[in-house]
Formats: structure tokens, C-alpha cells, sequence
């Protein structure tokens, strides 16, 4: 179901029952762009550690935003063994404009392209977009409305507003006390702008907003007193209504936080920094922080994508690329619990999802995570338990199964495959560090070092001096490929880097040690001779 800001208010409070009544949720998000354009020795590396993998990755949140967010809420149905009901949505996203608010962010053409690719509807982010604001803003504007030191900035453009106003005040002119006209098309945060916009610019109306639109009605100045101060349209209740609206998103955001339910994705790194910059808090400088304000708001995260790269080889699955042909494979006879795994059906208005494929949709791809965790635990758990088909699974049976993998975060390009949001990270799984050293080849760059290996595997490259570099892959033979091809190469020495041995700060150390161990040797010496 697509849901902008037309549809978004009304649908809250079947959104906040379904939370209430659901096992999980699952999520994906799809974003104006992934990365920022750092320069060569600022890109994100196998080198990295989790936190300098999070500071650099901390730039590109900022710089983009989200245009669409993907919720599937999976809830098992009662007297009915191991059926789940999946309700998913597709909420369209724009950052409030108002007041003081105006947002700045960038587009990245690849993601641009990507996204018009599979279908993407960016007029409806941009025209429908549902408005949020995080905790930060939100306060500036609250002090801002409750104050009254703020000045309208309509989400439309100035002429249009232009326009409604020269046509109520044409209508003006003829109306007498007691007309009406209606203004259509005009829902959601606009209304509220609109309203305010005229009832500030002309004293004797009135307006009131209504399903067919904004009625604006002409009244007395007396009159408008009155109504002004009636205790259904008193001014502390407007300014609330008008945060309400300016909040949007962010409203269902903190319903999703207060629900508590185990949130599932696949590759969800990035999803998760975008939920704590654009709905709770900027993202802070400490890494540590970061990871203590999501797992208080998210206390169960589960990431399909750490599972089934766990379990894949193993199970000798074929080799995937992306989650629709993860979920693909778990459906196939390639899973042999396929016959017995949970049955999942599509709520009411959320059938789209049913007979017809919508990859990189948000809607979709949350619905296609929940499925595979299903699926994937279902699998986990007939291998720990044995034949499971004829007994009742239910999810915290599932959810016991998955214990191993819970709040651990599959990380893309860094030192290490995952985060732990309980804990301390885990050590590097990562194949060894190597060190290659030039010989007659001066100005050699890290690029070039990179050109040069390209054609037989793919290494990150790190100077370490002037005629060495460290050399890092994520596969194990790439390493044994390279130290074989290159084992008697006339200009490029490579082998394996150990620390003790190659440091420039533990070399630095030995070579001081042993300047000052000769100094003291010599003047041992020295000082015997002179006896």
C-alpha cells in the first residue's frame, strides 16, 4: 500500500493496532543517495575499524536523505498453525518546510538512476512527500510556534499561494456575511499553511478545514473574535495541530520505538543510521554512543543478511547477489523445509505484494526480509530440532533459534563483517594483511598499485612508506593467488605483513633501542679504559 501525505494521518491508527498485535517488522529503506564524494585517502576501506567505518559513513547521512521508507508488519494468526499476515507499506517521504525548517540535500545520479530503473515514483516523494523532523528540530520549531517567533514558509510555491489569495479576495469583494467557497486539492500540512496564510492577510474570514477541502467563510470582525477565542479553535490548539502535521513521520516513528517489536532487515547499516539522524537525533561523533542509541531504541534488530551469509555455504545454496534472490532460493525445492515453512498471507488493501515482483520498492523488499527471516529460522530450526513438520512452531521458537544472530549487523567494506549493538565487536575474520615492497620504481601511487592488481583480484591499498603498502581483500584466494603470481617478480615483493616485524612505529622504537643501547655500551666501554 503507497501511502504520502494525503493518506498518512488517516492511517495511523490501524498502523498503531497493528504494531500492537505484531510478532516483528520488517523494514527497508531507500535513499537520495549512499555516498558522499570523499577524496582517495578518506574512502571507506577494509582497513577500517567499525568507528572510522561509522565517521566517514557519518558524512553521507547527512548529505542525503530518505525519499521512501518500507514496512511489513508480520503478525501469526490465531488458531492457525505457523500462518503469519504480513500488512506492508510504502510511505513517500519529504523533510518538513516550515518555519525555520528548511532542509538542504543532494542527489546522487547513480541512485537517481537506480531508483528510475525499478519504477520509482518521485513525484509522489516530492509532491506527497509525508514531512518528518527529528527530536532537535522538533524542539526549534516547538519553541518557535509556542512562542510565536515564527513566520510561515509554505510547502507551496509563493505564486500559488499568490493565487489563493487573489482569488479569495476576488470572491471577497462580491461575498456578503454568512458566504462560503470551498478551496479543493488542498490536504494535510498545506491546509494548515494555507489557513494560516489567509487568516492572516484577510481579517473578516473565517476558515475550516474539511474533507472536500479549505471552506473559507466571510464573517464579521466581531464575529472572528468569537471564533478565534471558541474553545474548539483556540490558538494553543492550532499550534498543536500544526506540530502534529509538521512531525508526520516522525509520530510513527516513536509509535515503532514505544512498540518494541523485533525489527528486521537485510544490509541494514545504513537504515539504521538514517533512522537516528533523520528521526531521533544527529548522529553523534562517538561511535559507542551511536550504538547505545540504537539498541535502546530498537532493542531486538535482526539483519536476514548476517543470517544467511552465516548459514549459506554450509547448505551449499547457490551463490546470491541481492535479497529477492535470497528470498527466491529459500522458496525453491532448493530448501528442503520448503513443504513445512510458515505460510504468509497479504493483509487487507496490502495485496499488491501477492502475485507480482517489486524489487527495490521499499514496501517490497521489507516485505521479502520478513519472509526469508521466517523461512531462514524455519530452516535453523528443524536442523537444530529435527523434523519440525508436524509440530506447531511459533515465533519464539524462531526468535530462540535466531538468538546467535540477534543485534548483530552485517557491515559492508571494514575491518570487520559485523557490529555488535550489545558489546564489544567481534576480531576480524578478514584474510591476512599483505605488505608489498617496490624495488626501482619510484612516485609509485596507491592507485597505481591498485591498476596493477586489478586484472587478477581487487586489493585495498594503504601506504605504509615511501617503497611499501599494505595490501587487504576480503577473499581468502585472492591472497593465495597473488603471493603465488608474484613470487618472483623482479620489482613488486609481497608477502605476508606481521606487525613486529614491518611497523614503522615498532621499527622507529628497535632503532632508538638501539642507538641508545650502543650509547650506553660505548660509554660503558669508555669509561673502563679510563680507569
Amino acid at each position: 500500500m503507497d501511502v504520502g501525505a494525503d493518506e498518512f494521518e488517516q492511517s495511523l491508527p490501524l498502523l498503531q493496532k497493528l504494531l500492537r498485535e505484531a510478532d516483528f517488522v520488517g523494514l527497508d529503506i531507500e535513499f537520495t543517495g549512499l555516498r558522499s564524494n570523499l577524496s582517495t585517502l578518506q574512502q571507506i576501506s577494509l582497513f577500517d575499524l567499525p568507528s572510522d567505518w561509522y565517521l566517514k559513513t557519518r558524512q553521507s547521512i547527512q548529505q542525503f536523505t530518505i525519499c521512501q521508507i518500507g514496512l511489513s508488519v508480520f503478525s501469526s494468526i490465531e488458531e492457525e498453525s505457523n500462518m503469519f499476515i504480513a500488512h506492508s507499506y510504502n510511505f513517500f517521504l519529504f523533510p518538513t518546510t516550515f518555519g525555520i525548517l528548511d532542509t538542504e540535500f543532494s542527489f546522487q545520479a547513480s541512485s537517481v538512476q537506480f531508483l528510475n530503473q525499478y519504477g520509482f515514483n518521485y513525484n509522489k516523494f516530492l509532491k506527497k512527500g509525508i514531512p518528518y523532523m527529528n527530536e532537535e528540530q522538533e524542539k526549534k520549531i516547538k519553541r518557535s510556534i509556542l512562542t510565536g517567533n515564527w513566520k510561515v514558509r509554505s510547502s507551496l510555491d509563493k505564486d500559488q499561494v499568490k493565487v489563493v489569495i487573489d482569488e479569495v479576495t476576488r470572491w471577497l469583494d462580491l461575498a456578503e456575511e454568512g458566504d462560503q467557497m470551498t478551496l479543493p486539492g488542498i490536504t494535510g500540512f498545506q491546509a494548515f499553511e494555507v489557513q494560516l496564510v489567509l487568516r492572516q492577510a484577510l481579517p473578516n474570514i473565517w476558515t475550516v478545514l474539511r474533507d472536500q477541502g479549505v471552506i473559507v467563510k466571510k464573517v464579521s470582525q466581531q464575529h472572528r473574535w468569537y471564533l478565534e477565542h471558541a474553545s474548539g479553535d483556540r490558538d494553543s490548539c492550532w499550534k498543536e495541530q500544526i506540530l502534529l502535521s509538521a512531525r508526520g513521520f516522525s509520530v510513527f516513528f516513536q509509535m515503532l520505538v514505544q512498540a518494541q517489536k523485533p525489527l528486521v532487515g537485510h544490509n541494514m547499516m545504513m537504515d539504521l543510521l538514517h533512522l537516528h539522524e533523520k528521526f531521533f537525533r544527529p548522529l553523534p561523533e562517538s561511535y559507542d554512543q551511536f550504538k547505545q542509541n540504537i539498541h535502546n531504541l530498537f532493542p531486538v534488530l535482526i539483519d536476514t543478511k548476517n543470517v544467511t551469509k552465516d548459514i549459506w555455504k554450509e547448505l551449499h545454496f547457490p551463490r546470491v547477489s541481492n535479497l529477492l534472490e535470497v528470498y527466491e532460493v529459500l522458496s525453491s525445492n532448493l530448501n528442503p523445509t520448503k513443504d513445512s515453512a510458515p505460510v504468509i498471507v497479504h493483509g487487507n488493501k496490502c495485496e499488491k505484494y501477492a502475485k507480482t515482483k517489486y524489487p527495490h520498492e521499499a514496501g517490497y523488499d521489507a516485505f521479502l526480509c520478513g519472509s526469508v527471516l521466517l523461512k531462514v529460522a524455519h530452516l535453523l530450526l528443524q536442523r537444530i530440532h529435527g523434523d519440525v513438520s508436524t509440530s506447531e512452531p511459533s515465533f519464539p521458537q524462531y526468535l530462540e533459534v535466531l538468538a546467535p544472530y540477534v543485534n548483530q549487523v552485517n557491515l559492508i567494506r571494514a575491518g570487520v563483517p559485523k557490529i555488535n549493538f550489545t558489546g564489544p565487536d567481534y576480531p576480524s575474520v578478514r584474510p591476512p594483511i599483505l605488505i608489498l615492497t617496490v624495488r626501482r620504481w619510484p612516485g609509485l601511487s596507491e592507485q597505481q598499485v591498485y591498476s596493477e592488481f586489478q586484472n587478477l583480484c581487487k586489493f585495498d591499498v594503504r601506504r605504509l612508506t615511501r617503497s611499501q603498502f599494505l595490501l587487504l581483500t576480503n577473499k581468502f584466494k585472492d591472497v593465495r593467488s597473488v603471493l603465488k603470481e608474484y613470487r618472483c617478480h623482479p620489482t613488486l615483493q609481497i608477502s605476508l605483513y606481521r606487525y613486529w616485524r614491518h611497523s614503522p612505529d615498532v621499527n622507529c622504537v628497535l632503532r632508538v633501542c638501539s642507538i641508545v643501547a650502543a650509547w650506553a655500551l660505548l660509554g660503558f666501554l669508555l669509561g673502563r679504559s679510563s680507569r
